[in-house]
């Protein structure tokens, strides 16, 4: 796996990050998903920068020009629900793509640590021959990632994968790094080094789909 880790760059990124990281700029759950779509944005233009281009030719008022534009066939695969803003940045860039969507959750059998991920709804296009970007604003353990990657192979084989998350452990990156196929890109915000018990990473952000959309039962 090719990892794209944008902590250590400074831009303008790293205000972003800051602010969904930040308490109390976290009780606007407006500008919570406004700065996750505003960090999907900027990660999709950094994975534009591997894409296969073509030239065209423009007309002008005036003229023509020649312009190198992206040729391959984007599916944009996002998971419900913290994943909405981060694939509605994604799609104000990549607004030609395919789109698919997949729910997937942690469960507690027993109210303890132990978790296993339940997937129950999945939407998505032909998969064969295409460039997919799998988006997932948080990478924590890496099996929610895992188990949507067994659903998706139902739908045919991509030929490249590109996973975008906004922040990441250690743990998890590490995990991914097994169960994806060699080649695999991940453009990842921040890592953290820890997780909780339950699986959570610290420092974090909390709970990206509840600061998004409202505390679930």
């Amino acid at each position: 796996m090719i990892v794209h880790h944008f902590e250590s760059k400074h831009s303008v990124l790293n205000r972003f990050i800051a602010e969904i990281r930040d308490i109390e700029i976290q009780k606007d759950s407006m500008r919570f998903r406004r700065n996750i779509e505003r960090i999907g944005e900027i990660l999709c233009y950094e994975l534009s920068k591997t894409l296969n281009y073509d030239t065209k030719t423009v007309q002008t008022p005036f003229g023509t020009k020649d312009i190198a534009l992206p040729i391959d066939k984007l599916v944009l695969c996002s998971v419900l629900r913290a994943g909405l803003p981060l694939h509605q940045g994604l799609l104000n860039y990549f607004d030609r793509a395919e789109n698919a969507f997949i729910s997937a959750y942690r469960h507690h059998p027993n109210g303890g640590d132990d978790f296993e991920v339940i997937v129950k709804y999945f939407a998505a296009p032909s998969l064969g021959n295409k460039t997919l970007v799998l988006t997932d604003p948080m990478l924590a353990t890496g099996r929610t990632l895992e188990n949507v990657l067994k659903v998706l192979k139902t739908h045919g084989q991509p030929k490249q994968i590109h996973i975008i998350s906004v922040i990441g452990s250690k743990e998890g990156v590490a995990y991914i790094k097994k169960v994806f196929p060699e080649g695999t890109h991940l453009w990842i915000a921040a890592i953290d080094d820890e997780l909780t018990g339950k699986g959570y990473i610290i420092p974090g952000i909390g709970d990206a789909g509840d600061l998004s959309y409202g505390v679930k039962l």
